[in-house]
């Protein structure tokens, strides 16, 4: 306990010195050591870094991505839609309210080109179908009653009964009967389908940048009456026969009609708005969206039915339709030139110069052949003197300066000599035969006794600073 006690005020003055060597240095001013190598190949390796860098960031950058502008992406949208044509089948004609699902015009619709239809269905009992699981038998051991296939067309009574055609035999079922696969008639509607035209009006809005834009021309009323789309000429008249959609999709039209499938119609709307409003045009492109590769998922179907009475009874037809599904997509960015990334994208190339400095120090410190002179050239080593063992704060505070004063070491015997300075005190030196040259001490031979006696360097030189 007594020896813990002389410590605190030492240990006290220590982190107080710290503290303010600490002050101190916050205020210092540093800055790199400079070297020139003159070395044409390690020259031309530094420059040619750099120059690769400015011509990233001057034509990529700036020119290319325009990250001098502040930019929106995601337009607002709005899309309507409007279908055109008429169609035969074998039994009948077809018009826009019957194949077009569904019939509002918005950014999905689907445009049916063949039909399976079930006529007169109506809720009784009926074989089931042979495509649903466990539903072909030989007697009623085989059909569970009260049985329910999520899978299936109804209840299963528990009689196993002949099938619609041929020697087979399926358990019964309660429902709309006939089942779907029993009684269905095909029809095609294609045959006129690549003529059927699609008006598609889009406008979109960058509340950034309050500009708004939509993608049909304001001319007289009539205008749309008599055009149709054209990439070069009539790029603002949203009018696209379907044929055209299938083969910018690059599809087959009728193995497209008789299995179905998803073309989606993308509008692009990039826009640089550091330049005049006409030079913000809706780009189209047309692509299959459904994987037509994989047989399991490919294709497009769904079903609906018409309902009506006959005497008293309940009658529907089931249709399952097979089509074209048109997905209306909207993207798009619009940018203006801004200060701020500007600012830091011009910051950020002259840091990423520094890299061609960082590859040409590594090529010079590794394979370089005289690296070990370059790295006495390039680094200064500060060795600070060894100390007594002490506390970190007194350690701390040797490295930056602020030490306390050393302790005095004289011989016994010897007071010691008055210091120069208040701040660094210090004695004679320890050893009395390097204060003569001789045994005689007279004035003008060896060392004058008004001449001050060498001091210890690493007393007045507490950093090392001399070594340098």
């Amino acid at each position: 306990m007594a020896s813990a006690e002389p410590k605190t005020p030492a240990r006290t003055g220590a982190a107080r010195r710290l503290a303010r060597g600490c002050w101190s240095a916050f205020w210092d001013y540093e800055t790199p050591k400079v070297i020139v190598v003159k070395n044409r190949h390690l020259g031309v390796v530094y420059r040619a870094v750099q120059l690769l860098i400015l011509l990233y960031f001057v034509w990529y950058v700036f020119i290319v991505q325009k990250s001098y502008q502040d930019t929106e992406t995601g337009p607002e949208s709005s899309i309507i839609t409007k279908v055109k044509g008429i169609s035969t089948s074998e039994h009948k004609v077809w018009d826009v309210e019957e194949y077009v699902r569904p019939p509002e015009g918005g950014s999905v619709f689907s445009i049916i080109t063949r039909i399976e239809v079930t006529p007169s269905q109506a809720l009784g009992t009926c074989p089931e179908s042979m495509r649903v699981s466990n539903a072909i038998c030989d007697s009623d051991k085989d059909c569970v009653a009260g049985e329910l296939d999520m899978l299936g067309n109804g209840l299963r009574t528990g009689r196993c009964v002949p099938y619609y055609y041929g020697a087979s035999k399926t358990c019964e079922v309660s429902g709309w009967c006939p089942v779907e696969d029993g009684a269905s008639v095909s029809q095609f509607l294609g045959k006129m389908a690549p003529n059927f035209t699609i008006l598609i009006k889009n406008s979109i809005h960058y509340p950034k940048f309050q500009f708004s834009k939509g993608n049909i021309a304001s001319g007289k009323d009539d205008y749309l009456k008599h055009c149709t789309f054209d990439e070069a000429s009539n790029l603002y008249c949203p009018i696209f026969k379907l044929g055209f959609i299938v083969e910018q999709a690059g599809e087959n039209f009728t193995e497209l009609a008789h299995k179905g499938g998803v073309i989606g119609v993308i509008i692009n709307w990039h826009c640089d708005l550091d330049l005049s409003a006409s030079n913000c045009n809706p780009k189209y492109s047309f692509r299959r969206l459904d994987p037509k590769h994989i047989p399991a998922s490919s294709g497009y179907n769904f079903r609906f039915a018409k309902y009506y009475k006959v005497n008293g009874t309940t009658i529907r037809t089931l249709i399952k339709a097979y089509g074209i599904r048109i997905d209306v997509i909207v993207h798009g960015q619009a940018g203006k030139f801004s200060l701020i990334p500007t600012i830091i994208n011009v910051a950020t190339a002259l840091t990423s110069v520094g890299v061609g400095s960082f590859l040409c120090d590594w090529i010079l410190l590794t394979f370089m052949n005289k690296n070990k002179v370059y790295s006495h050239k390039k680094f200064d080593k500060v060795c600070t003197p060894r100390q007594a063992k002490a506390s970190w704060p007194v350690t701390l505070a040797l490295v930056l300066g602020q030490a306390p004063p050393l302790p005095l070491h004289c011989p016994a015997g010897r007071p010691p000599s008055p210091p120069p300075g208040p701040a660094s005190p210090h004695c004679l030196s320890a050893r009395p035969e390097q204060m003569v040259d001789g045994p005689d001490l007279t004035v003008g031979q060896g060392l004058s006794a008004s001449e001050p006696p060498q001091q210890d360097p690493t007393l007045t030189d507490p950093k090392g600073l001399a070594q340098l």
